[in-house]
């Protein structure tokens, strides 16, 4: 059986294809290594030995949870561990855990010797929507997000919604602002589909999941839509950056909130960058009042966003953190804007009075 690089696959098939990859692919168990945190340690890795017998001869190495460990001193730390028991090129890590494991995960195995095997297996919403598909590796410098990375795919992905089971409301929560996010920027009825369900669906409680088989279908359609625009360009030259939409802000809101100790999940963070970043597209990209009211309801309610929670001092700070922003080109704050819900432009420079103007409305 060859298995195109890449490639994702559903909980029906994806262990047996898993099994089937270790026990033709992997010469010495000793070169098979699981990241994980001390979270999915706890929770998810009886999932995935239950499923693999032959994965509890792994290695485990363990970091702790959090946005926080994503930096270089962790990945010199994971590769430490590697040489300790003796990985070589042929070894193959497991990233199981959400996007800082795959992020992380991904970034060791393309630069311990020159690049080795991985495998994602993402726990979290986030990481099967958006964090572990696309080949980004990537860890923060500082409190500057993904400032360091490579472009490096995995062997392939596993996606297995039981693992939702494990999380909290706002872990899910996170994730769906990535998948809402899909809709805007290329699939109108995708939108749609996902805003009905935070009509239909008691959000704010616990274990949303109910519906495995909706839920499995919703993040299918999320996932393919991420990986048609990654497949036409994997470099992030051109299309690829309409993934962007609201997280030009979105990540210096991040960052800002690392920079002062304080949290914030990613979702809600992107939640906020959509809204603002809707208000631009409605000033300078044609995106319809209606369109951006609409938005700005639906982020607005879901993730309990009220007016004015960033100060317009704190505004400010947010400058230096969007001017070191990857995308920009000609010391310009550039950003991916929405035309209407379904359609998204990139490479579109904003003036700095429009970026405040968006914070402060």
């Amino acid at each position: 059986m060859k298995i195109k690089k890449g490639s994702i696959f559903f909980k029906k098939d994806a262990y047996q294809i898993l099994n089937f990859y270790l026990n033709h692919h992997i010469d010495d168990r000793s070169n098979l290594f699981i990241l994980v945190d001390n979270i999915t340690e706890k929770y998810c890795i009886p999932i995935l030995f239950h499923s693999i017998d032959l994965l509890k001869r792994s290695h485990i190495i363990r970091i702790q949870t959090g946005e926080k460990e994503k930096n270089i001193h962790t990945c010199i730390q994971i590769c430490n561990q590697l040489e300790r028991w003796k990985a070589n090129r042929k070894s193959l890590i497991l990233n199981l855990g959400g996007g800082v494991i795959t992020d992380i995960g991904g970034f060791v195995s393309s630069i311990f010797k020159r690049g080795i095997r991985f495998i994602n297996i993402p726990t979290t919403l986030l990481g099967m929507v958006d964090a572990s598909i696309g080949g980004k590796t990537g860890v923060n410098l500082n409190t500057v997000k993904n400032e360091i990375g490579s472009f490096y795919s995995p062997e392939f992905l596993i996606i297995d919604i039981n693992f939702l089971q494990t999380l909290s409301n706002e872990e899910i929560l996170s994730g769906m602002a990535e998948m809402l996010k899909h809709g805007l920027i290329s699939d109108r009825s995708f939108w749609i589909k996902m805003k009905n369900l935070f009509y239909i669906e008691k959000i704010h409680e616990k274990n949303v999941i109910t519906n495995k088989k909706k839920w499995e279908s919703l993040i299918s359609q999320s996932i393919l839509i991420k990986k048609n625009i990654v497949d036409h360009d994997p470099q992030e030259k051109g299309l690829r950056k309409i993934l962007n939409f609201g997280h030009t802000i979105g990540h210096a809101l991040e960052s800002y909130f690392i920079m002062n100790n304080q949290k914030i999940t990613h979702g809600k963070a992107i939640a906020m960058g959509m809204i603002c970043e809707s208000f631009i597209s409605n000033k300078i990209n044609g995106l319809s009042m209606q369109d951006y009211k609409e938005i700005n309801f639906i982020f607005s309610k879901l993730y309990s966003l009220e007016k004015n929670q960033i100060c317009e001092r704190e505004i400010d700070h947010l400058f230096p953190i969007m001017e070191n922003d990857k995308k920009n080109e000609n010391n310009q704050i550039l950003f991916s804007l929405l035309k209407r819900i379904g359609e998204c432009l990139y490479n579109c420079p904003v003036s700095y009075s429009l970026i405040k103007k968006s914070f402060m409305y």
